[in-house]
């Protein structure tokens, strides 16, 4: 086992978990699902793209004499389907798996979305293992149990809490990956030091020079935290990790899931949360341009180009988290001190687009 692996504590109402960190952490997979005690018949579902990272942990999970079963699922966020969850809850019931048998899902945050819905309902629930893949789905999605699916009405509009059995992450699989792939993981990092943390963001702000791991580890914390205290959003503690997604998601969906990363549409999310947060709460503007000046520094976008505004406004209105119409808008005092506002009249939201529609 690896000497350097960092190990982290997920606590919440329906599971504790813990999630690994360690360069290389995928050549130990067979020892830990022995350490978890898993039984021998596990799926292993991965997204096509990281086919040789799958090869890594089936010849560890047979070293331990386990009997992986193999599904591969095409990449993008297309896959976050009904289409695609009844291929594999089909596949599933093929493999003969049974109610102590376990996912592993090796991929980025739509993989880890859809195989962790498909676990929540296949036999009405089996365990299952996230291996994330990409930054964003390392320091984001991998954590706290949400699951889903989209509908082209809107994101994430069909799922359910599922938490883990466990997260493994690997940080050398990002070699791998592409700047603007990178980048739009940052911005989930970002998010966290504009809500939370005034040391994260310190160190955001260092870019090149900053330590990743580092970086990975405390958004782990971050939002282990956050989960821990508000696993299903009855508190409201949860919705603060919504900075930026109420107007990222609706850019996402008026965009047709297509050439927007996720990390992408919230980058322009924040930036529109600050705007709306200085016209209504007097957030400062040296703080808007610190945020501007960082998500610059990782070419994340501050505007939305070639969309239009009647459809973010559609999509606003199919926001999984409006209530009784209005949706909910995560603003910030100042950084470190958000709040919950479900005060935005549609000239704010009006105004904001003219701002943000490039």
């Amino acid at each position: 086992m690896n000497a350097q692996r960092i190990t982290l504590r997920v606590s919440t109402p329906s599971r504790n978990y813990f999630v690994h960190i360690a360069k290389g952490i995928l050549r130990d997979s067979g020892l830990l699902a022995q350490q978890l005690g898993l039984e021998k018949r596990i799926a292993l579902i991965f997204d096509e793209a990281v086919k040789a990272y799958a090869t890594k942990i089936v010849d560890s999970l047979k070293a331990y004499g386990y009997e992986p079963k193999l599904l591969a699922i095409a990449s993008g966020e297309g896959s976050k389907s009904f289409k695609t969850v009844e291929m594999i809850v089909t596949a599933l019931s093929e493999m003969e798996l049974d109610r102590k048998s376990t996912i592993i899902a090796l991929g980025g945050g739509v993989l880890g979305d859809v195989a962790g819905f498909a676990a929540s309902i296949f036999l009405r629930g089996i365990s299952f293992v996230l291996v994330p893949t990409t930054l964003l789905a390392m320091v984001d999605s991998a954590i706290g149990g949400k699951t889903g699916i989209n509908l082209p009405q809107g994101k994430n509009l069909i799922g359910s809490f599922h938490q883990p059995l466990e997260v493994w992450i690997d940080p050398t699989v990002l070699d791998t990956l592409s700047a603007r792939l990178i980048s739009a993981g940052m911005a989930e990092i970002i998010k966290y030091g504009m809500i939370h943390d005034q040391a994260l963001l310190e160190e955001i702000e260092k870019k090149d020079k900053a330590d990743l791991l580092y970086l990975i580890k405390r958004s782990v914390e971050i939002k282990a935290e956050i989960v821990g205290a508000d696993e299903k959003e009855k508190t409201g503690k949860r919705a603060l990790l919504n900075f930026g997604h109420t107007l990222g998601h609706a850019l996402e969906a008026a965009n047709g899931y297509k050439d927007l990363l996720h990390g992408e549409a919230v980058a322009i999310g924040m930036h529109g949360a600050c705007l709306l947060s200085n016209r209504l709460l007097s957030f400062p503007e040296t703080a808007i341009e610190r945020l501007k000046k960082i998500l610059r520094l990782y070419s994340l976008p501050l505007k939305a180009q070639g969309l239009s505004q009647r459809d973010i406004l559609d999509a606003l209105k199919l926001d999984k988290k409006r209530d009784r119409g209005t949706n909910a808008w995560v603003l910030l005092k100042n950084i470190g001190l958000p709040i919950i506002s479900k005060e935005i009249t549609k000239e704010d939201v009006d105004w904001l687009l003219k701002e943000i529609l490039d």
